[in-house]
């Protein structure tokens, strides 16, 4: 059945190039790679990131994981991008792209090593901003109520809160309600 509406983003467009390299100041958010599997079965070895992110990963889960991001990129499904500080694996940024809405929502995480010094909302910025540049109009995220870190980076990347999705999510621990937060094109800073 055709569609009687035209996509925010035209299909076609990101896949026709390489994922970009966004820097900003000490930091950029790059492609992932191979090298990043031990980085990432260390980070999801940590307590933090298994309570949050409900998984851990061993190596050829790792291994899969970046080659996906690879492949969602060529489908135009997500971006997804290793945030690197001087050279080291830092966090995560990724935004599940819906083209035709213009809309994306965020993943992220940061190494314990790096939390509590302003690297995620700085990145969540750069990838909203991003996201902006090519025509989407709305970025979003959920978090756990519990994850009071998470709403503090919301909070500082200028996302709003917007309510709380209840049982929104399973954790290991049980059902979580989770926060909404959002950013719109219109609202970004002027630079």
């Amino acid at each position: 059945m055709p569609s009687c509406v035209h996509p925010a983003v035209p299909p076609g467009s990101l896949s026709i190039s390489a994922q970009p390299i966004l820097a900003a100041g000490a930091f950029r958010l790059r492609p992932w790679r191979l090298t990043d599997v031990a980085g990432l079965v260390s980070v999801y070895a940590e307590s933090d990131i298994q309570r949050w992110h409900a998984r851990s990963m061993t190596e050829v889960e790792a291994a899969r994981w970046v080659e996906r991001a690879g492949s969602a990129w060529a489908e135009e499904t997500e971006a997804s991008w290793a945030v690197e500080v001087r050279g080291a694996l830092a966090g995560r940024m990724t935004l599940k792209l819906d083209l035709t809405e213009g809309c994306a929502s965020t993943a992220y995480w940061t190494r314990a090593d790096y939390r509590g010094s302003g690297l995620a909302p700085r990145a969540l910025v750069v990838a909203s901003d991003w996201a902006f540049s090519i025509g989407m109009r709305r970025v979003e995220l959920e978090h756990s109520t519990r994850n009071s870190a998470s709403c503090r980076v919301a909070s500082k990347a200028g996302f709003v809160a917007e309510g709380i999705r209840r049982d929104g999510a399973l954790h290991a621990d049980g059902w979580h309600d989770m926060h909404v937060h959002s950013r719109l094109a219109r609202e970004r800073p002027v630079q």
